[in-house]
């Protein structure tokens, strides 16, 4: 190290980084970090210059694929089928005799949220501080437990408890899977990856419609066919969190089905994304530092509003079987009918999302273009005669494409955020947005406006509006931002950074990508439209 006294003056990097919480040095004409202070991508690939070979690149993509989609996949059924199967028991004895009132069924629905609401930064800082796999693996074995535990409730305390301990758990799930989209895919790939592992949604409506049927048709004077599909669904959950646990990866850097070799052809492919991988390093003055910038960047707020206002209508989830009961179905055709629902989410999100990815600069436009259609379907619902109860139905079904903007927003979350600490803060701000919409949407779905629904739907149509109108408005800031970008000059500060290395104490150059920077403090970052 030179000798203090003789360095030249500060550079912006000493305080862009040190202010962040990393040690700079000064070591001749470059600057050095501590390897814990950067992103653990530049551990595999700094001092080196890999030419990716298209093919190549392709091929460890496709690995990738084989081993993480069917088990997100797989998990996203799961996570969105237990929470919906209170929606499902409304019509497998749930609300019968003396279990449950419809209000008490609602604050059911909303207790949930609360407590996924309040325990979002605490999960957010524990997928921060431990491998994000074993985390989110915990989290499903518990919600597995208090899922099995829905069976031998009895009263709506003991329900509103395991209601609680779903919340909490959920919390880890979907920030849990932005956060490793956006490690193992380049920002490109994201938006169809979240569309797959999110259209389980739909996949796992029918999975429910199909078992819900079949609890009907088990005659068992111990338990009623609501109670069977909890123990059903509680089982294979208990499985997934096993199976989570010993294959699901933490990051590309520590991936278990991945070569040497093709770990760094992993980290870099997603060196585009100008936003690293990682960085479990996390002192507390760059937590604050991260934590501020976050809630000064006004694109945090416009995901926030729009998760918040797109969420009061999710309601329709666990509202969906007493709805088209109400169209004047008997109880089994409307468990039947909740499978075409299934296949409708999942036609939605795939169209929604591929156009997103495909669509120059056209994720806001593909999300404004799906609320159209699901604002005809609710005017329509409420146009309709009661009489038209298969008009009503299919008017409905049009409705769903509402599910697809939400999708296409969390993709565009992680590729609009840069530095691990700022993302998986940006991620909690959003799914606290989501909570609160989510714990506000089942209030309005009151007995003394059905079985027409008419303000509901009136209020879901409004809100439909608004958050499309919210996407547009959120293009068009990054659009500035990024035309403000371009007219700036090249900023050099981070192009000449050193880490040294453990093993050799040699000192290897870092991709301004693995700085584990910001999207504010890298100027040659560019927001994806």
């Amino acid at each position: 190290m030179s000798d203090p006294e003789k360095r030249p003056s500060v550079s912006p990097l000493d305080v862009n980084l040190s202010s962040s919480g990393s040690s700079v040095e000064k070591h001749g004409e470059h600057d050095v970090v501590n390897a814990y202070d950067v992103d653990v991508a530049a551990q595999l690939t700094s001092g080196t210059e890999v030419a990716i070979d298209p093919a190549e690149s392709a091929r460890v993509r496709r690995k990738i694929d084989m081993h993480l989609m069917p088990l997100m996949c797989v998990m996203y059924l799961m996570q969105f089928a237990d929470k919906t199967t209170l929606g499902q028991s409304a019509v497998l004895g749930l609300l019968t005799g003396d279990h449950l009132t419809q209000n008490q069924f609602n604050w059911l629905g909303t207790i949930f949220y609360l407590f996924y609401l309040g325990f979002e930064f605490p999960q957010n800082y524990a997928l921060q501080r431990f491998p994000v796999g074993k985390w989110v693996s915990i989290n499903i074995f518990i919600w597995a437990v208090a899922l099995l535990c829905h069976a031998a409730a009895k009263t709506f305390g003991q329900l509103f408890a395991c209601r609680v301990f779903l919340g909490i758990c959920e919390g880890a799930i979907t920030p849990g899977f932005m956060i490793v989209t956006s490690m193992f895919y380049t920002r490109q790939e994201q938006t169809q990856r979240v569309g797959y592992w999110f259209l389980m949604n739909g996949a796992a409506i029918i999975m429910l419609g199909l078992i819900a049927y079949g609890t009907l048709h088990i005659h068992s004077s111990v338990l009623m066919p609501w109670q069977w599909l909890m123990i059903i669904f509680g089982i294979i959950t208990f499985v997934v969190s096993i199976l989570f646990w010993f294959f699901f990866p933490d990051s590309p850097a520590t991936a278990s089905f991945l070569t040497p070799e093709e770990k760094v052809i992993a980290i870099e492919r997603i060196k585009v994304n100008q936003a690293g991988v990682e960085n479990k390093h996390f002192k507390m003055d760059q937590r604050v530092l991260r934590f501020v910038e976050c809630f000064k960047d006004p694109k945090t707020w416009l995901f926030f509003f729009f998760a918040a206002i797109s969420n009061v209508t999710n309601s329709l989830s666990n509202q969906r079987q007493i709805i088209v009961a109400e169209f004047g179905f008997t109880d089994i055709q409307t468990t039947l009918l909740g499978c075409v629902d299934g296949v409708v989410e999942i036609i939605v999100i795939y169209c929604t999302t591929t156009s997103a990815a495909y669509w120059p600069n056209g994720r806001a436009y593909s999300g404004a273009l799906a609320y159209c259609v699901a604002i005809l379907g609710s005017i329509l619902v409420n146009a309709l005669p009661s009489k038209d109860r298969v008009g009503l139905l299919f008017c409905y079904w049009i409705s769903i494409s509402e599910i697809a903007p939400f999708v296409v927003m969390l993709a565009w979350v992680g590729s609009t955020t840069a530095g691990h600490t700022k993302r998986v803060t940006t991620n909690a701000v959003v799914m606290v947005g989501y909570a609160v919409g989510n714990a506000v949407g089942p209030q309005y779905w009151k007995a003394e406006y059905q079985p027409r629904n008419h303000i509901p739907w009136a209020i879901l149509t409004a809100c439909w509006f608004v958050s499309g109108m919210l996407l547009l408005v959120t293009r068009w800031y990054l659009a500035r931002e990024n035309a403000k970008r371009d007219r700036e000059a090249h900023d050099p500060t981070y192009d000449d950074v050193y880490i040294t290395d453990e093993a050799t104490q040699s000192e290897k150059k870092v991709d301004k990508a693995f700085l584990d920077l910001t999207d504010i403090q890298n100027r040659d970052f560019r927001y994806v439209l």
